[in-house]
């Protein structure tokens, strides 16, 4: 009976933990939004907030790393101030960096699946992943910031993507760096090992 008790526990605790999870990350990447510079000649600024959103999909997986950061935007649409500087609303996701903001779900759920998929079987697979990543954050940030910027592309690309390379490719080695160590912390502590 004890046995049984016991086993039927572990699908309940496995979702606290998954909860739990998901989570710390939306609130990792609300850490990283307060880490927030202005750019005087773009309306998107140079945060932290992409590397929280690598490393959860990195350290998550495709599900809970996207979902940690559909949780993010829903603490920020309802009105905690977790967006970059401290802002909140749902103005934001509609604003000029919402593309970006949708981007982080989208790419927490591709480095998440590239990881489950054998990127953390090589450093550089796994920097590789990360900028992939980054991409895909860059493609829909830009196609939704055009729009603000009189529908030009080139002026999205110069206010959106450009400043933004050199830190968000030094994002992506410190990203790749720690997952390992992070992954097998993780894993020690849910009991997981590997499987996070």
């Amino acid at each position: 009976m004890l046995d049984r008790l016991a086993v039927s526990r572990r699908p309940v605790v496995a979702v606290a933990v998954d909860g739990v999870l998901i989570l710390l990350f939306a609130n990792l990447t609300a850490l990283g939004a307060w880490v927030s510079i202005p750019l005087p000649f773009s309306p998107v600024p140079i945060t932290g907030q992409t590397l929280m959103v690598l490393l959860a999909g990195a350290i998550l997986g495709a599900r809970r790393g996207a979902a940690s950061q559909l949780t993010y935007l829903v603490e920020g649409a309802a009105g905690l101030p977790v967006f970059a500087g401290g802002t909140a609303g749902v103005v934001k996701i509609v604003g000029p960096t919402g593309g970006y903001l949708i981007g982080f779900i989208v790419a927490a759920a591709l480095v998440g699946w590239l990881y489950e998929h054998g990127a953390s079987r090589r450093p550089l697979m796994g920097v590789g992943a990360m900028l992939v990543g980054n991409v895909v954050i860059y493609l829909l940030g830009v196609a939704w910031l055009a729009h603000f910027v009189g529908g030009d592309p080139r002026i999205a690309l110069v206010q959106g993507v450009l400043p933004f390379i050199p830190g968000d490719i030094l994002k992506s080695l410190l990203a790749a760096g720690v997952i390992p160590s992070a992954r097998w912390t993780l894993g020690r502590w849910t009991g997981r090992g590997e499987d996070i």
